[in-house]
């Protein structure tokens, strides 16, 4: 079947740019473009009005926790000063030799399945054709793959491992429980289950190796995931130079910073998405006389997944976006945790990267805009997906330029300037994957947004119900974060 597109803008892409056309036309048949230009004159099955709208390639979230992040609403405004603002330490980390958080009220296959719609429905609803999560476990892995296909979503999908997690004792102080066999059995349970599902749903579903924290996992682990990569082509992802306490922990365990870690394993290249990388030896905070790490990894070229919105509201921020792009990091945009509105996390690297460069110059809407598309796809290892082109896969958006006529915009001159600083995720009026409409006029086939809200909330107060029980410090949730006002219930 062949769709053509009428629109009064499409970023399309040409010689490994991508260029605005004014007044132009997509055509894609099945699930490849054919023809992206200002007029065709071949025949088409079915032609869509896109006047008034932006046409442009559909993002790629290279950075997804999924589920619904419950947790993460009561260090708002808050949290415990030793853990230098990393949110896994202050929700992530359970009471000594208790290690599930699952309410008892609540089934957890439901909750599992119920979490997996609402972060995927939640993904697709603001515009994200491809997404990366992060290293949840096997559970929520096959969850999340469910919703994945079952939406016509496109999902990179490996379960995380690592040699043992921190806990917490009754005085919240963090205690490292390691074993260094169970991780290398995690490892292979992990690419067992990526190599079964790779190239699911005509190639939508794709595996990823996730050793989760550069810190909790052994060398021998790493070394095992490169050698993994190498030999199935996977790419990988991994938590590094993302918290304080990370940064030191390795410094002391192998006298070389995170990303130097890397960098001797040879682990540096363009498919390791290092999930934040903001604690580098450059970064002037961490007081680190070897000013080394963001020379290693311009010249490799490695990925770093910015989640801007989440680290911002926890007080920390990268140092900064011009430092990092000029120097050759492929920098791509993740929303982690919430919202996963790619365009308001866009504004949101926009605004900090000139704030940090103390220039209005650095982090242009059109550098977001590319770390948002095309910086995801090379983290992958992708050269079909995050661009408008001819022989590219059909992943396409559609975005309302009128804000659902909430006068937002204003006047628009040059729509991705106007999108980055003006838009939200709700603007994105229809989603193609492949070719196949899977949103159309902001509704997903099938789907009841009102009722993956009820379910979600529910599952939230239950969480929150149950907070004293998994809290290292035994603190209710009103304790551990205090309503904004004072509350009469």
């Amino acid at each position: 079947m062949r769709t053509k597109i009428d629109s009064s803008w499409i970023v399309a892409h040409d010689n490994g740019e991508h260029r605005l056309i004014r007044d132009g036309v997509i055509v894609f048949e099945d699930k490849k473009i054919v023809f992206v230009g200002k007029k065709f004159e071949g025949n088409v099955d079915r032609t869509i009005s896109a006047k008034g709208k932006l046409v442009c390639p559909g993002f790629i979230d290279t950075h997804v926790h999924s589920g619904h992040r419950a947790a993460h609403r009561l260090i708002s405004d808050t949290g415990r000063p030793l853990f230098f603002g990393q949110p896994f330490l202050e929700v992530s980390v359970p009471k000594n030799k208790k290690t599930s958080s699952v309410s008892k009220v609540i089934d957890p296959e439901d909750e599992r399945k119920k979490s997996a719609l609402f972060t995927v429905a939640e993904l697709i609803r603001n515009g994200v054709t491809t997404f990366i999560e992060y290293g949840s476990g096997i559970s929520v892995q096959n969850a999340i793959l469910e919703q994945a296909i079952a939406l016509g979503s496109r999902a990179y999908l490996g379960p995380g491992y690592d040699c043992g997690r921190f806990v917490g004792d009754e005085k919240g102080r963090l205690k490292r429980v390691q074993n260094d066999s169970m991780g290398i059995k995690s490892f292979e349970k992990s690419l067992n289950w990526i190599r079964e599902k790779e190239g699911m749903a005509n190639g939508r579903i794709r595996g990823i190796l996730v050793p989760r924290e550069v810190e909790t996992c052994s060398l021998d682990v790493l070394r095992k995931t490169l050698e993994a990569a190498d030999e199935f082509g996977f790419p990988m992802a991994t938590h590094a130079a993302y918290s304080v306490i990370e940064f030191h922990e390795i410094v002391k365990e192998h006298m070389k910073t995170p990303i130097e870690l890397l960098s001797d394993l040879g682990m540096l290249r363009p498919t390791l998405n290092i999930g934040h990388g903001n604690f580098i030896s450059d970064n002037p905070n961490l007081n680190y006389a070897k000013a080394n790490d963001l020379k290693l990894m311009g010249d490799s070229g490695v990925t770093v997944s910015h989640c801007p919105t989440n680290i911002i509201r926890r007080g920390r921020n990268l140092n900064s976006w011009e430092k990092y792009r000029s120097s050759g990091v492929n920098l791509t945009i993740g929303t982690d945790t919430y919202p996963r509105d790619m365009i308001m996390n866009m504004r949101t690297a926009s605004y900090m990267g000139k704030l940090m460069s103390n220039s209005y110059f650095a982090a242009q809407a059109s550098e977001v805009f590319n770390a948002a598309t095309i910086g995801g796809a090379v983290s992958v290892g992708r050269n079909d997906i995050g661009k408008l082109e001819v022989g590219a896969l059909a992943d396409i958006i559609i975005i309302d330029l009128k804000g659902n006529n909430s006068l937002r915009y204003g006047p628009v001159r040059d729509p991705i300037k106007s999108l980055v600083e003006c838009g939200v995720g709700d603007d994105v009026e229809t989603v193609f994957v492949d070719g196949r409409i899977i949103m159309e006029d902001r509704k997903i086939p099938d789907i009841n947004f009102a009722e993956i809200s009820r379910d979600i909330q529910e599952i939230g107060k239950h969480f929150w119900s149950d907070f004293k029980e998994n809290d290292p410090l035994g603190r209710t949730d009103v304790e551990a974060c205090p309503w904004c006002y004072e509350m009469d219930e």
